[in-house]
């Protein structure tokens, strides 16, 4: 797709998002419209065991096919700078130059087992001070997987910098620049980082045998990474000597996609699962592990945590006709039923329960009911997702702003836009490719104030009135059953109930 105002002469940037099932370019103007966008497929190998990988050469191809694609039409000198964003955690060993040197391990490969317990235990007190939840799909256990399967030349080489850990966004940053690049404290993060510091953290790294001369160098998103080379220029179709520059996390990408960048201000995203990213001031501490946070460019931070409930939650037999169960569950407010919609077992956000198990309160009167007792319970988590964050000393006062699939749900996103008691508003532009052409045309400047000037909402949702009252009781049934279970406690339950600042 190419907009009208491609044909005009003013700047350009372009943002990638390395995606698991499809690598996406967006190229946009000032204003914040996008002239030009494509994607293209990518493909996993997966095995038993939650063993997940991707071939690094699948996503240079991809980037060569969607770059050319995006800018179709557009005068690539127009193009003032590209950065990459890409899933959190997902890794890959490459040698001096860059080239890489088998798989990348994606960011919900959770063989490292054995590893994350060593992590843990090494960096134990950091991780607490930090609020990083040690787990082993992040980078840093993954990291001590690749390097301890390695041939004893390889491990050799990697005490000498000859061999060196990557991200996705650094890999293909590189093969843009045509020598490996620094990576952005986003990225960082789960490869251990100390953001708080902002170093690497030796003594932890020296005790897992993990040499520091492995490790890129660590810069702020935004900074730039160095220009694109001559054969990178024929593969994509950008102008040789384009700024190239460091990217942050997806989930961050898309943060900045939606405008949520100011303290207060939080972005609502409903997928598979529910994620909530939003702007402090100073970071969270969080005894129970459930809130991590990245550092904001501008200055600040970026917390976020991720629920287990979403999209995901809602039953297969449902799934091929949303719009018709949606309108008759605009009919069961309450639904005759408190869910608590848990997939599978285990939940995240707002608290870490490994052995949570979804609930069913009462009885539903029809599969209509059903339904809407589902949707109904994800607005309910929700609401005890921003109350916990505001138990940890959180702003929740400013825009709520609402992306992923769930929201394209006109139903759905009011009845959140109820339970919640807020106005919920929506960006123009969600996507996190988009939020790295923001990023690209920020550079060394203001984030925040790039993003106002690019970043659009289309409409907002306001309460209607006299429902937070309708779903009163069911949400303090909801946060009942969950405290006599003990999943969360009384604290967090008086707050809940309370509602929301």
């Amino acid at each position: 797709m190419v907009h009208s105002s491609a044909t005009n002469g003013d700047p350009l940037w372009a943002g990638v998002d390395v995606g698991t099932q499809s690598l996406r370019v967006a190229v946009v103007d000032a204003g914040g419209s996008v002239v030009g966008q494509a994607a293209r497929a990518l493909a996993s190998q997966r095995a038993p065991g939650r063993i997940h990988e991707q071939d690094p050469a699948t996503w240079w191809r991809a980037l060569g096919e969607a770059s050319r694609a995006a800018l179709g039409g557009i005068a690539p000198e127009r193009v003032r700078g590209i950065a990459l964003c890409s899933t959190s955690g997902t890794v890959l060993l490459t040698d001096r130059e860059g080239a890489a040197l088998g798989p990348a391990l994606m960011y919900d490969d959770a063989r490292a087992a054995a590893e994350e317990q060593r992590a843990a235990e090494a960096g134990g007190a950091l991780w607490v001070s930090l609020g990083y939840p040690m787990q082993r799909s992040w980078a840093l256990p993954k990291a001590l997987w690749l390097l301890g399967r390695a041939d004893a030349d390889t491990r050799r080489a990697a005490q000498r910098g000859g061999v060196r850990l990557a991200h996705s966004a650094d890999y293909l940053a590189g093969r843009l620049v045509g020598a490996p690049v620094a990576t952005d404290f986003s990225h960082a993060l789960k490869t251990g980082y100390d953001l708080a510091a902002h170093r690497w953290p030796t003594e932890v790294l020296d005790e897992l045998g993990m040499p520091l001369a492995m490790l890129p160098d660590v810069v702020r998103p935004g900074t730039r990474l160095g220009t694109v080379g001559a054969e990178a220029a024929t593969h994509t179709g950008l102008r040789a000597g384009t700024p190239v520059l460091a990217g942050m996390t997806d989930g961050c990408a898309a943060q900045i996609a939606a405008g949520a960048l100011a303290p207060g201000e939080w972005n609502s995203v409903l997928g598979t699962t529910l994620v909530l990213k939003g702007v402090t001031a100073g970071r969270l501490a969080d005894p129970g592990g459930a809130v991590y946070s990245h550092r904001h460019p501008d200055g600040g931070w970026l917390p976020g945590g991720a629920s287990n409930v979403g999209a995901g939650s809602i039953p297969p037999e449902f799934r091929a006709d949303l719009a018709g169960f949606d309108a008759a569950a605009a009919d069961r407010e309450p639904a005759g039923a408190v869910a608590y919609p848990l997939a599978s077992r285990g939940e995240r956000f707002p608290f870490v329960r490994p052995d949570a198990e979804g609930f069913l309160l009462g009885t539903p009167r029809s599969d209509t009911d059903r339904y809407a007792a589902v949707l109904q319970g994800v607005a309910y988590v929700e609401r005890l997702c921003y109350a916990y964050l505001e138990t940890l000393g959180a702003r929740v006062d400013g825009r709520t702003m609402v992306t992923g699939g769930g929201s394209r749900s006109d139903y759905w996103t009011q009845l959140r836009a109820d339970v919640l008691g807020r106005p919920l508003h929506l960006p123009a532009q969600a996507e996190p490719a988009f939020g790295m052409a923001v990023l690209a045309a920020a550079g060394n400047g203001s984030l925040s104030v790039t993003a106002r000037r690019m970043v659009r909402l289309v409409g907002a949702v306001e309460p209607r009135p006299g429902a937070a009252e309708r779903f009163a009781e069911p949400f303090g049934l909801f946060v009942d059953e969950l405290l006599r279970r003990g999943y969360i406690d009384a604290a967090l339950a008086k707050h809940a109930r309370g509602g929301l600042a």
